[in-house]
């Protein structure tokens, strides 16, 4: 039996009949994804708008940000004719959760050095889930604020913007809930969003005189003419 996933993502869009049709799109536009995602408890969520080129094996992400009532967004561009997938992501997030409620045991006026101690621990083991100097720079900050757990300096550098930078550069995402669909985006030539056409009827138009029927030659002449209008 499965692990029961703390995480639910729900209407997700945009998307065509419950993703059985690819969306339309053209080579440049933006595509906005949102998304309804909330977990049991109070533990701080983060997530990701995943999309790649339907030839592409790897993801690229870009962060979601949380909106109002659960509601998340983030959105990546289409550079290329062609199809791309694009699906969602969310995990429970240790980090954010901890700082959370770093800053409220501090506005209560607690002691907060077991807090920095657990947040040096938290901060050790991403250092081992990143690469090159991140991983360096995080081990160093973890040790840091191991040192200065019981003085003022280690709240300074649990709060430290650079040292949330460096976490989401590497989160723990063991446990990450994904959609169940892949989603899929048609992308057409930037014309393609114009609902213009040119029909020609070569039997009763395009013939030479005489009462002839007009031939697929003589219609093959017009094609400059037709071009130059932009068809």
């Amino acid at each position: 039996m499965g692990k029961r996933s703390r995480v639910v993502i729900e209407n997700v869009t945009p998307q065509v009949d419950c993703g059985r049709f690819p969306i339309k799109r053209s080579a440049g536009d933006r595509v906005e994804v949102e998304a309804d995602i909330f977990v049991d408890g109070h533990d701080v969520l983060s997530s990701a708008l995943l999309f790649r080129k339907e030839t592409e094996t790897d993801w690229r992400t870009r962060s979601m940000e949380s909106l109002v009532n659960d509601r998340w967004r983030a959105a990546f561009q289409v550079q290329e004719v062609g199809r791309y997938r694009y699906t969602v992501t969310a995990w429970v997030d240790p980090f954010r959760t901890w700082r959370r409620d770093l800053g409220k045991r501090m506005e209560a006026g607690q002691d907060v050095s077991v807090e920095i101690m657990i947040g040096a621990g938290l901060v050790r083991e991403a250092s081992g889930r990143a690469e090159g100097n991140r991983s360096a720079w995080l081990r160093r900050r973890a040790e840091e604020m191991a040192e200065k757990a019981g003085t003022r300096g280690g709240v300074p550098l649990a709060l430290d913007e650079e040292l949330e930078s460096m976490m989401d550069g590497c989160p723990d995402t063991a446990d990450a809930t994904t959609y169940e669909k892949e989603l899929i985006v048609s992308v057409d030539r930037g014309r393609a969003r114009f609902s213009a056409w040119y029909e020609m009827f070569p039997r009763s138009r395009w013939s030479g005189g005489g009462g002839e029927h007009g031939t697929f030659k003589e219609c093959e002449g017009r094609l400059p003419y037709i071009s130059e209008m932009g068809f």
